[in-house]
């Protein structure tokens, strides 16, 4: 071990637990032999490095920062530069890990160098970044912003001019009604590192994504009602330069989204969310809700719950963790695949965390089918049991009931048992799997009920399970209802419209045969109705009578079976669906593009789970039943902000109530805690004024 990896060690080693920022702290082993330190997120552990593996200690750094981990607070525990962890940062984006290997005594021995090709020349990763990064300062006055968000396919820039910096101006005192917006974006820069991802896919167009800010904390309902938004008021605290008229703002928006970043803005978004443990991956609850589309052009019709019947547009599946936190969401077309995407999103995380989370929908996704192809791919999941026969409720013994607790202030008691279900595949072989059925018993409203689950394995409990299915109703349907109510919930910002994919409809000529085998079927039945009131006549000589009511009615009876078994036998023939090109007089169906609307929802989702965060902070300060009330008053207030070189300060008007006040102030304190810090380098605080005027 070289004497500055000892001294390191040493210096860091004098607390077990040094704390990194956003939940991620260090803590050091006892024994000074193993020299062993280990990366925790809250309870979670991450990884362990032993001080002396050089190599492993620097992809420990750059892991560390991944995370999460704040790279002041690193740099500090470790003794260390952080142009030293930059410099680790730079390298690994160029030259990925196996550029770390590159130390004073590797390239001694001529190990592992990288060679140009043409000059054979072993080249010092660490001078070549460096040289680079002084040709471009000498080139072009831009500053590079460091950008920790990666994808495959992604393009992002990673700088942008200096002028169009967030929060570049300087002043004094100024006052805005916009104050209270402020708290989210400390949240946002802090928790989820937004800016820089806005920046490094948009450049200097990020500032559309400030005006989708202030629209979603404000519920401004579109950018034309924007035109009643006080600007300087509004670019004060956003921190643009300025806030131009409508039809500019909207230049913001087609300029981001002729780049169909979206995709892959959201990919980033979302992978970072569960890599910080900003939301839980142990259960996600996934629904549906419609996209309503109102104008002229043919487009697919998804369920209007409510309402009960089909209605025109878009479904919008959601996943929610158990806090109620947006963890992904996906724009479908028309009524939209829930089975299909519950199969996608859970197969996918079970390849990217090795374990997946506990899937909880609605009796939509009831099937065997459906069950079978869960257990096939060992998706785990919690859902209602759609046919429960109370009559066979009732009976079961009480005594069967042997677990009880309490979940929601209503009592209830369980027990399990289990359930089989099968199905034959179009090959006609047979599947089947038998899934946990838990028989549960609501003391309260003395009602009894079912519910079904598959786990891999018995860890999960029984009440864990219940708990489960009992929050489906909790979770995922009060993130639709607080949304709807507090932000633009349906908006889509510019609407362009494409050629569908699914142009197949239901024959039509299925949809008249069928009729007319209904009506048939009807005509059938008044037949044998009035063939029952007759009886057979006969002549004297003991022969049919012919041309007898009784004769006419059976004669036409035997007509209508045979026109009603051609019509069966022509319905055989004639296929399902069909390609509307192949008819006449029919207009295609159109599909709405979604990434406006996924520029929108993004934002709309970022807002989303910092209100969630800061609610659950305030929760500890006031009562339940109005810690959400006090959070949006305190979105609302005026204030006033100031900006120098080195911070941007807010401070808020304080709340009239005592209580409320109290925890307004706790809430400033906890942001202002955070140090956010914008890529120029400015910190941001926020404080209550009480002597505001």
């Amino acid at each position: 071990m070289s004497k500055r990896t000892a001294k390191r060690y040493v210096e860091a080693g004098e607390e077990d637990k040094v704390y990194l920022g956003n939940g991620y702290r260090l803590e050091f082993s006892q024994d000074k032999k193993s020299r062993i330190v280990h990366l925790l997120h809250d309870s979670t552990y991450l990884k362990a490095i032993d001080l002396s593996d050089q190599f492993g200690f620097k992809v420990f750094i750059v892991d560390s920062v991944r995370f999460g981990a704040h790279k002041a607070k690193l740099a500090k525990a470790f003794n260390m530069s952080r142009s030293t962890i930059d410099r680790y940062l730079e390298i690994v984006k160029k030259y990925g890990m196996a550029g770390l290997l590159s130390s004073k005594r590797i390239e001694q021995k001529a190990i592992l160098k990288s060679v140009d090709k043409e000059k054979k020349i072993p080249i010092n990763k660490s001078k070549a970044l460096q040289e680079a990064h002084k040709r471009k300062r000498d080139e072009i006055d831009y500053i590079e912003q460091e950008f920790d968000f990666y994808h495959e396919k992604s393009e992002a820039p990673v700088s942008i001019n200096e002028k169009e910096q967030p929060f570049v101006e300087t002043h004094n005192w100024e006052r805005t009604r916009y104050a209270g917006v402020f708290v989210y974006l400390i949240m946002l820069i802090s928790n989820w590192k937004w800016l820089q991802l806005i920046i490094g896919y948009s450049g200097e167009f990020y500032k559309i994504f400030m005006v989708f800010l202030l629209m979603v904390t404000r519920n401004i309902g579109s950018i034309e009602q924007l035109k009643n938004v006080h600007n300087r008021e509004a670019e004060l605290i956003l921190g643009l330069s300025r806030l131009p008229s409508i039809p500019y703002i909207w230049r913001w928006f087609y300029n981001v989204s002729r780049k169909r970043i979206s995709s892959f803005m959201l990919a980033d978004f979302f992978k970072y969310q569960i890599k910080t443990g900003i939301i839980s991956m142990w259960s996600l609850f996934i629904d549906g809700h419609l996209l309503p589309y109102n104008g002229k052009e043919k487009v697919h019709h998804a369920y209007y719950t409510q309402r009960r019947m089909p209605y025109p547009g878009q479904t919008n599946m959601v996943s929610t963790d158990i806090s109620g936190k947006i963890a992904y969401f996906e724009i479908q077309e028309g009524v939209g695949d829930l089975r299909g995407h519950i199969l996608k999103l859970s197969t996918k995380l079970q390849s990217e965390l090795g374990k997946s989370p506990i899937m909880v929908f609605d009796r939509e996704g009831y099937g065997a089918e459906f069950f079978n192809g869960l257990v096939e791919h060992k998706c785990t999941f919690a859902c209602w049991d759609k046919y429960v026969n109370q009559e066979e409720m009732v009976q079961i013994s009480d005594s069967k009931y042997e677990t009880t607790f309490e979940f929601n202030g209503t009592k209830y008691q369980i027990f399990e048992g289990e359930k089989k279900f099968s199905y034959d595949d179009s090959e006609k072989i047979k599947h089947s799997c038998t899934l946990r059925k838990i028989y549960i018993w609501n003391r309260k409203r003395n009602k009894r009920i079912c519910g079904l689950a598959w786990t891999s394995d018995k860890k999960v409990s029984t009440q864990e399970c219940t708990e489960l299915i009992l929050s489906r109703w909790g979770a995922s349907e009060n993130t639709f209802k607080h949304i709807a109510t507090r932000h633009p919930f349906h908006y889509r910002p510019g609407f362009a419209v494409v050629e569908s994919e699914k142009q197949e409809i239901t024959n039509p000529e299925l949809k008249e045969i069928n009729k007319k085998i209904a009506h048939i079927k009807k005509e059938l039945s008044g037949n044998a109705h009035n063939l029952a009131k007759h009886n057979p006549q006969f002549n004297k000589d003991g022969t049919k009578r012919r041309n007898s009511k009784y004769d006419k009615l059976q004669k036409e009876h035997q007509r209508i079976e045979e026109q009603l078994k051609s019509l069966i036998l022509k319905k055989k023939d004639l296929p399902e669906r069909i390609d509307l090109s192949s008819l006449e007089n029919y207009k295609s169906y159109k599909k709405i593009d979604c990434e406006g609307k996924n520029l929108f929802d993004f934002v709309t989702t970022s807002v989303w789970n910092a209100r969630k965060k800061m609610v659950e902070f305030l929760s500890s300060y006031i009562r339940e039943n109005e810690v959400v009330d006090t959070f949006y008053a305190i979105t609302k207030l005026h204030g006033k902000i100031k900006s120098t070189d080195t911070y941007v300060l807010v401070k808020l008007e304080p709340l009239q109530q005592s209580k409320r006040l109290e925890a307004q102030k706790q809430l400033c304190k906890f942001l202002s805690n955070k140090n956010a810090q914008l890529p120029n380098g400015k910190y941001l605080f926020i404080k209550v004024d009480e002597d505001y005027r």
